[in-house]
């Protein structure tokens, strides 16, 4: 057995040794020619010249091989509904709705954007995207209209494919007149939009000409055949957009051959995960997380993938465990914000179920703080593994790999690098940090397959955004202070740049002030990131009304407050919405006019403002003050 310390040198100093091992996982219509081609730093082309699909190795290999297996489980406790898919019936309905798409003129290299909830016919959507070579782009259902069509204007799909509503905590929530309202917003028009009916929204609106019905569809197709188009592995695969300090998402790119070994391996290796076994990531389809861990990783690894809509509370707090238990789950993945919510509900729902086939719990989207790691683990009994890693790069950066070495677990660290991540932590003058001095984490490129090939229509941006942190070195910078300790093992500090993660969800508080400024009583605002003991971070906005009038008592401050939030909830999504608007006659900034936004943090979290000698107007920081005073 090797070490996790033989086995991440091995890939940093042989890495075409080490990956040309990797590829073996999956299977390839042609082999590559090249392992890796870094010609033209820092953009990356991965198993150059193999053909491979994704829906191939997720579903087809898998339906040959073990038809009757249990492909995909959909527990829906909303709905109370339930049905398992074996990968002969995942391969029958994929094909499906393949064929749905060629009918609606859906070629190799489109786009389709995918605007659902956690319904089975999501993952059908997905897949077949990647069946026919179409290039898919998952908008997470929370989403509202504004932001929508800035994905739709940026992918400039053919196709949509969405659905009457989703349901959560009990209630329906509608996506068709988002949707619609989205397309009257976005420049580009997409001809067709193809609506799975569930009968939740019983009043949608169809469009004649444009709208079409998913179950008619489907009905036509009952028996097609649809063979998988072979893609050239660096073809792209999905856009997957990311909030960014701008205010325009980034559409991270992914390619086809790199993303498929990157996830065959990360089963073997970090999450032990093989063929007959099953996985429960409790994420949504919307994020990064749901593409890698409940479609494609757990899938190519011939694993059967719990897709789960629902919250964890309901019907009780013990709803994931008695799913663990009734479908034998093998590993599982959440949120640390999830673990939060449960730490305040009884601990008797936890070992109210036979937890027996689980082997590990993995934890990613935020900091794992150490309190929580500790209790959950202590709870379950179960090895409870943090992983750090982002949108861009597919899959973790940072992790125990117990399928490499059992190492031991530091409570409130994401552990080492990965293979195949020379991951270093670094000063701000580009000199890599000694053990225990606090930097920002970055990975000397290339960057290992899997990771973003570019932003979507925009290589400038890539290298503008990812690869500008220093002169030399050339570094992909994660804009995430860091921390090594003695023996190696990595914690993260926090965001350098103004993205907060709210429940795991990046969201960029420039986005959120965009959105606020459309309210027409508001002047000029600023959101920063507060910690939060539930969530991590939530957004609080600083706002300054253009007429005074408007919040001179305390109960017409409430209701603009309320406006605020309608207005927000109305672009952005209630994702997007602040903890609190507060409002004050100016905000602090410096003399050049730079806004203060780490001392209007600071503040907000009852820390020092820090050095104030360039701030033009000391009498703002008075107000902020009062203003979180009450």
């Amino acid at each position: 057995m090797t070490t996790y310390k033989e086995f991440h040198q091995y890939s940093i100093d042989k890495p075409d040794e080490f990956w040309t091992e990797q590829a073996r996982l999956v299977d390839w219509k042609e082999p590559f020619t090249q392992v890796c081609d870094y010609s033209r730093p820092p953009f990356v082309k991965w198993f150059v010249g193999g053909k491979t699909n994704l829906c191939h190795n997720a579903v087809d290999r898998h339906a040959a091989k073990r038809p009757n297996d249990p492909a995909l489980i959909f527990v829906s406790t909303e709905t109370d509904e339930e049905k398992v898919y074996s990968f002969a019936e995942l391969q029958r309905e994929v094909e499906r709705m393949a064929a749905i798409y060629q009918s609606l003129g859906v070629k190799r290299g489109d786009r389709v954007l995918i605007y659902m909830p956690m319904i089975a016919q999501a993952c059908f959507a997905i897949l077949a995207s990647a069946r026919i070579g179409a290039i898919h782009s998952v908008v997470f259902g929370g989403f509202a209209s504004g932001s929508l069509a800035t994905r739709i204007d940026d992918a400039k799909p053919v196709l949509i494919v969405s659905s009457d509503a989703g349901m959560r905590g009990g209630k329906a929530v509608p996506y068709k007149h988002l949707l619609d309202e989205a397309i009257n917003l976005a420049e580009h028009k997409p001809a067709k939009v193809l609506m799975v009916d569930r009968g939740v929204d019983k009043d949608f609106n169809k469009v004649a000409g444009r709208d079409f019905d998913y179950a008619t569809l489907r009905a036509e197709h009952m028996d097609a055949q649809v063979p998988c188009v072979w893609m050239e592995s660096s073809e792209p695969s999905y856009i997957l957009y990311t909030s960014g300090t701008t205010g325009k998402p980034k559409g991270v790119q992914r390619d086809t051959g790199g993303y498929a070994v990157a996830l065959a391996s990360s089963m073997k290796h970090i999450y032990c995960g093989g063929e007959g076994e099953t996985y429960f990531s409790t994420s949504d389809i919307g994020w990064v997380v749901g593409h890698s861990y409940i479609i494609y990783g757990p899938l190519i690894a011939g694993m059967a993938t719990v897709m789960y809509e629902g919250t964890p509370l309901r019907p009780d707090p013990g709803i994931w465990w008695q799913i663990v238990e009734k479908f034998k789950v093998n590993v599982m993945f959440s949120a640390p914000t999830a673990a939060r919510v449960l730490k305040k509900q009884d601990p008797a729902y936890m070992h109210k179920y036979d937890l027996s086939s689980l082997k590990h719990i993995f934890m990613a989207g935020e900091p794992l703080d150490q309190p929580t790691h500790e209790w959950f683990m202590n709870e379950l009994q179960k090895p409870v593994i943090d992983n750090y890693w982002q949108t861009e790069t597919g899959w973790p950066m940072l992790s125990a790999m117990p399928g490499v070495e059992k190492t031991p677990i530091k409570f409130g660290s994401p552990s080492f690098p990965v293979y195949g991540y020379n991951l270093q932590i670094f000063r701000e003058d580009g000199s890599v940090c000694d053990a225990n001095e606090k930097g920002i984490a970055a990975v000397i490129p290339p960057l290992p397959p899997g990771c973003l090939s570019t932003v979507w229509g925009q290589d400038d941006r890539f290298i503008s955004t990812y690869f500008t942190l220093f002169k030399e070195p050339l570094v992909y910078s994660s804009f995430d202070w860091a921390i090594k300790d003695d023996d190696g093992y990595f914690t993260i500090l926090g965001r350098t740049d103004d993205v907060i993660n709210v429940a795991g969800h990046r969201l960029g508080t420039r986005e959120i002030e965009e959105a606020i400024q459309n309210h027409p009583a508001i002047a000029e605002v600023a959101v920063v990131g507060v910690e939060d003991k539930l969530k991590g971070q939530v957004p609080m906005a600083f706002a300054v009304v253009k007429d005074a009038a408007k919040v001179s008592t305390p109960e017409l401050t409430k209701a603009l407050e309320k406006e605020v939030f309608g207005t927000v909830d109305g672009i952005l999504g209630a994702i997007g919405r602040p903890a609190r608007v507060h409002f004050v006659t100016g905000l602090p900034k410096t003399r050049s006019g730079k806004m203060l936004r780490r001392s209007l943090q600071a503040l907000a979290e009852g820390r020092d403002p820090g050095d104030l000698t360039t701030i033009d107007d000391p009498s703002t920081l008075e107000q902020i003050r009062k203003a979180l005073a009450g």
